[in-house]
């Protein structure tokens, strides 16, 4: 099927954006030589929904080279980037997505990308499999299984798996340590702030800064503000990781008073309504709220609307909202994901462990599906030591081992 984008005329731009990433990812381009002898995907059909961007790109680049027949579509409107599409068409790869969708748009560019009856899912978020297990059930025969990037979408995987519905194996990416431990604290600890300084120019320095969720994106966004000299509280519903937070260092208490003395929220929980109505009829002239979580529910943006009696576009993605009493709250980037609506993601060293996982998860899948089960699994342990043993030689970085003599000594008490 014909690649759907914006303007293939981009392509020299996105280009540039994947030859750059592509030199500071060391992992992936050691896996581009291994593939390009193995071809481990020869004939295979790989359909990758993740945000659409460089690093991406460069991911099914990468699955191109081992043999796969690869489509590519985006997981966010607002995150895709319609030069590094254009420019994945013009290197072979059928491609459908362009900035900006809407959601009639969206949701078609997905099913187009289904429409090459994929034999491996890459997905982020869930979307690419929800509709597979809904509307397009006509394709299940063909998928062996996939990998999901994404807390969000692992969720998604493990209540399906509950209700007993999910027709394949899917290796749960987000789970290995070298992905949690990096790029949801390093990667998104660094790419929110990114998006946030870009987007609203402002000094972060001595802001009440509100982080709305401490796993770890959470942790990974506290700690950066925290080195931004901001004063951070954190907003929980788990005990434990509100403890965590106060032994961090941060102050932590319900989001109803954290409301009325933040400067800028920034919501990362997966989940919806986190901050809403009544939150809004407190919050100081001024505030900034924001979303680093998967969908765009997290900030009660319809509430907002609702109860604005003037609205207006201060800066490209942000929005502001004049409230009764002439107090503004400004929005960044509809609520979307800050950090790719209105930034390129996370850093290229950090998606090169996590996509590095992806590839060699998916090779794991396509070797191993039929006895794999129909559910969700984790990525397996030698997988995710290779990574890390990955970027360890990347850094030119060697560790100890265990001798025969101690590997006898730990054997003996288990």
């Amino acid at each position: 099927m014909k690649s759907v984008i914006r303007d293939i005329s981009l392509a020299k731009s996105g280009k540039q954006k994947i030859n750059w990433v592509r030199k500071n990812m060391p992992l992936l381009r050691s896996l581009e030589e291994e593939f390009s002898k193995t071809k481990p995907f020869d004939g295979i059909r790989i359909t990758v929904s993740v945000h659409l961007e460089a690093k991406t790109a460069y991911l099914a680049k990468l699955l191109a080279i081992g043999g796969g027949e690869v489509s590519v579509t985006g997981s966010n409107p607002l995150s895709t980037q319609d030069d590094v599409a254009a420019a994945l068409v013009e290197d072979g790869l059928d491609v459908y997505a362009w900035y900006n969708a809407t959601d009639e748009e969206f949701n078609e560019h997905l099913n187009l990308a289904l429409g090459y009856k994929p034999n491996i899912i890459i997905d982020d978020g869930g979307d690419l499999i929800h509709l597979l297990h809904t509307k397009r059930t006509e394709l299940l025969p063909h998928v062996m299984g996939g990998c999901e990037e994404t807390t969000t979408g692992v969720i998604r995987l493990k209540a399906m798996e509950k209700e007993g519905v999910l027709r394949f194996p899917m290796v749960a990416v987000n789970n290995a340590y070298c992905k949690y431990l990096f790029d949801n604290r390093y990667g998104t600890g660094q790419s929110v702030w990114d998006g946030i300084n870009r987007t609203t120019n402002l000094i972060v320095a001595g802001k009440n800064v509100v982080v709305v969720g401490y796993g770890w994106c959470g942790k990974g966004i506290a700690m950066r503000a925290k080195g931004l000299a901001a004063n951070v509280i954190v907003c929980e519903v788990d005990p434990i990781k509100a403890a965590e937070a106060i032994m961090d260092g941060y102050k932590v208490m319900p989001m109803e008073d954290a409301a009325r003395i933040g400067d800028l929220f920034i919501t990362v929980t997966g989940c919806s309504r986190v901050i809403h109505r009544d939150h809004f009829k407190v919050m100081k002239d001024g505030a900034i709220l924001c979303n680093a979580g998967h969908f765009d529910v997290e900030v009660s943006v319809a509430e907002l609307e609702e109860m604005a009696v003037r609205k207006e576009e201060q800066r490209k993605n942000i929005m502001g909202y004049m409230m009764e009493d002439g107090r503004w709250i400004n929005l960044l980037a509809e609520g979307r994901l800050v950090n790719l609506a209105a930034g390129d993601g996370h850093p290229a060293e950090i998606m090169d462990m996590s996509f590095a996982l992806q590839a060699l998860s998916a090779e794991y899948v396509l070797k191993n599906y039929s006895n794999l089960g129909k559910k969700v699994l984790d990525v397996p342990e030698e997988i995710d030591r290779r990574v890390a043993l990955m970027k360890l030689k990347s850094w030119g970085v060697t560790i100890d081992e265990l001798t025969e003599e101690q590997k006898k000594y730990l054997d003996s008490w288990c």
